[in-house]
């Protein structure tokens, strides 16, 4: 236990930040890009005789594909989670979105998860499961699961889960955590 210069316990960081990655995505990103890529370049370079119809097909087809791929997989390179004193919330990939934020008042417990896996859930990305509720799964490994006022659980991987469950019990309960 870690004393605080003033005495008693280390007080609540005003704000908890994490994050987890998946690097595999960057390899799937690159996929969409190189199937937009040979789009661009049968729409450019194309030696088609058998009309114009199959070449548009196959040239929309391309970018259409990579478009999807390229941003579902960006979407979810990275999970940052932010735990403050009144809310939780959860931004995916570098634009931030999807994005939720689920106020405290709504959080009735949090578990640590130790695994946490995308085959549990239906691969990446952002999923829900009628008997498991909502996650926001990026990567295999360590999470938290939040228990809510609905009944309903959300789910999220995140790098050092167990801190983050820390923080959320502290500020539902208003106990200092010791380990703080």
């Amino acid at each position: 236990m870690r004393d605080h210069p003033q005495g008693g316990h280390p007080p609540h960081p005003e704000v908890w930040t994490g994050r987890a990655t998946n690097r595999v995505q960057w390899l799937l990103a690159l996929a969409g890009a190189a199937c937009m890529a040979l789009g661009v370049e049968l729409a450019v370079d194309s030696a088609w005789t058998s009309g114009v119809a199959p070449l548009a097909m196959a040239v929309v087809g391309c970018i259409a594909a990579g478009l999807l791929v390229l941003f579902g997989t960006l979407a979810f390179v990275h999970v940052a989670l932010r735990v403050d004193t009144e809310s939780l919330e959860v931004r995916c990939g570098h634009m931030g979105v999807p994005r939720r934020r689920i106020p405290l008042s709504q959080v009735v417990g949090a578990e640590f998860v130790p695994m946490v896996t995308p085959r549990h859930w239906g691969g990446w990305g952002y999923r829900w499961r009628p008997e498991k509720g909502t996650a926001v799964v990026v990567r295999r490994g360590e999470g938290v699961v939040l228990r809510l006022w609905d009944g309903h659980t959300f789910t999220v991987t995140v790098d050092d889960a167990e801190a983050a469950v820390r923080v959320i019990r502290a500020r539902l309960t208003g106990v200092p955590d010791p380990l703080l």
